[in-house]
């Protein structure tokens, strides 16, 4: 897994690229918590969260998961719910740079953003869990249901409907949709630049009172969630 971290211009970039479909397991988890924790310290205005060309994240490596011993499964689990928290909760505004498919754990990377920007092209940002008959757990849910306007609530987290970069827009999952020939980076390093102005103290505090229920609530479950999804966990 390659998680690279760059800072330019006041602003972080993260750029997520395994060369395939960036899918995560503990390593994924273990980068990305080291690119925030160097973050935490560096003190960026923003964050722009990036994948590779054609796939921002497809989810959890499913062909990795069913190896696991129990433990090392729950464990990955609990690391993987516990990253998505840190980042819907992140004190540094975080942009996502959605530059192609963001599928079941993808999306959510992409719903714990503040702001996402999307590649037009035939990609989809899918919550597909209830179609794969996975029980979401309540972190997955809390998160969703902040990125998602209630009135798609139904369509998009219960009836596990797939969104190509227009209808994501039309529905406001995302805050724009970047023209095939321009950079999908740029356009949301151009969004994090004018975040610059902000108090960050301010910005973490008031963040924090906006989702701590939701976060006490999906913290609450975590564990236990985690050990319930067992082998059929394909997030």
């Amino acid at each position: 897994m390659s998680i690279t971290y760059e800072a330019r211009d006041g602003i972080a970039t993260v750029t997520v690229d395994d060369g395939k479909v960036n899918a995560m397991a503990g390593p994924f988890f273990a980068a990305l918590n080291a690119a925030l924790d160097r973050a935490e310290v560096e003190r960026p205005t923003a964050i722009v969260i990036a994948g590779r060309p054609g796939y921002f994240s497809a989810g959890l490596n499913l062909k990795l998961l069913p190896t696991l011993a129990p433990p090392e499964f729950r464990a990955t689990m609990i690391a993987f719910g516990e990253t998505m928290l840190r980042l819907f909760t992140f004190p540094i505004p975080c942009i996502a740079a959605v530059t192609g498919h963001a599928i079941a754990g993808g999306a959510f990377l992409a719903y714990v953003c503040d702001e996402r920007y999307v590649a037009s092209g035939a990609y989809k940002l899918h919550v597909n869990e209830v179609a794969i008959a996975l029980p979401l757990p309540s972190w997955a849910i809390a998160v969703a249901m902040r990125a998602i306007p209630a009135r798609w609530h139904t369509e998009a987290i219960l009836q596990a409907r797939p969104y190509g970069p227009d209808d994501a827009l039309a529905r406001h999952l995302v805050d724009g949709v970047v023209p095939a020939g321009e950079d999908v980076v740029t356009r949301a390093r151009e969004a994090a630049g004018r975040l610059g102005g902000l108090d960050l103290g301010a910005y973490a505090a008031a963040k924090n009172r906006m989702r701590e229920r939701d976060v006490a609530w999906a913290r609450k479950n975590l564990e236990a969630e985690a050990i319930g999804l067992g082998t059929r966990a394909s997030l």
